[in-house]
């Protein structure tokens, strides 16, 4: 097995960039759009794909059908969960608005720290909840680091772009609650709405610091949603040109300097992940962000979560400092 691939962004320059978006049927013939994207040791990224290519975005984006065994795995951290919920130290089903789904559960380390971890969970934005994922907590509890993990209102009954409203909503409620500035942590759908409170202007919001956030970590995330529209996926997500692009991070502003990303995917999986997570960690480093790009060895869509909670990993180490800082 070969070591987790790193890449700091020490050898960048800006490139302009020009071509068409073509959309025909499931696959998508492209060259990006006008717009400023980077060159990374002689490789251009932007929010979109810079070579003209070909690409069935079902194959790419459609992880069930990638991973045969995903069921298996998800049935696995449910039963891991339901487990430590009972034996955690936990406040559950803490309300952060109106809404049925709109609640955290809250886990406390034995020994108490400063630190907090947010933990955002995916599933394409249409399927998942926090019951599933108390198995996230247990492994940083025990480094002495308390894990809120939210549910939020789920597509078809929301848009996307609500969805990240809500998850300003609770990281809100969660300030007010604990007075503790949050490491992020989201993967898949999770890991978008990570990239989209990194990106959101704290200072606008009502009752909390302009500081919030200072870090996050997109795990598998998605931050340019054209891709899903003429997929599978967006029956229930429901989106189109404007609403995908409303709601893709890497088209809003970059965030403040100050703030820094580590985007991580599964070795295994598809080329279009890979993409996207080097094109946010490449677009923000120009805005002069800190950004970092990880890829895990051996990991796929799902397994992935279980390099994130194996103490011995690099991943798992990288989000213990990052808590720490």
């Amino acid at each position: 097995m070969k070591d987790e691939e790193s890449i700091p962004l020490t050898s960048i320059r800006s490139v302009w960039i020009a071509g068409d978006d073509v959309v025909a049927g499931k696959a998508r013939t492209r060259i990006s759009n006008f717009g400023f994207g980077v060159e990374i040791n002689g490789k251009i990224f932007s929010g979109i794909n810079v070579q003209e290519d070909r690409l069935d975005y079902e194959a790419e984006y459609n992880n069930r059908r990638r991973v045969p065994e995903s069921l298996e795995i998800a049935a696995r951290w449910a039963a891991a969960s339901a487990a430590y919920a009972k034996a955690a130290h936990a406040e559950l089903d803490q309300p952060y608005g109106s809404g049925e789904r709109q609640r955290y559960d809250l886990f406390h380390a034995r020994d108490r720290c400063a630190a907090l971890i947010v933990y955002i969970h995916g599933g394409y934005w249409q399927r998942g909840g926090r019951k599933e994922y108390a198995f996230i907590a247990e492994a940083f509890n025990r480094r002495g680091i308390d894990v809120a993990v939210p549910s939020y209102t789920l597509c078809p009954a929301t848009r996307v772009i609500d969805i990240v409203g809500e998850l300003r909503l609770c990281l809100a409620a969660i300030w007010h609650k604990t007075r503790a500035h949050p490491l992020l942590i989201g993967h898949s759908a999770g890991g978008h709405l990570t990239a989209a409170m990194l990106a959101t202007d704290w200072s606008r919001i009502a009752g909390v610091p302009a500081t919030l956030l200072a870090a996050g970590c997109a795990i598998s995330g998605l931050f340019e949603l054209a891709p899903l529209v003429g997929t599978s996926l967006n029956d229930a997500l429901g989106l189109d040109t404007a609403s995908a692009r409303e709601a893709s991070p890497l088209l809003w502003p970059p965030p403040p300097r100050e703030r820094s990303l580590l985007a991580t995917v599964g070795e295994l999986e598809s080329g279009e992940f890979h993409r996207q997570s080097r094109a946010i960690v490449a677009s923000w480093a120009t805005a002069g962000l800190r950004t970092e790009y990880l890829s895990v060895p051996g990991a796929n869509h799902f397994t992935i979560l279980d390099a994130l909670v194996a103490p011995e990993s690099a991943l798992f180490k990288r989000i213990v400092a990052l808590a720490g800082q």
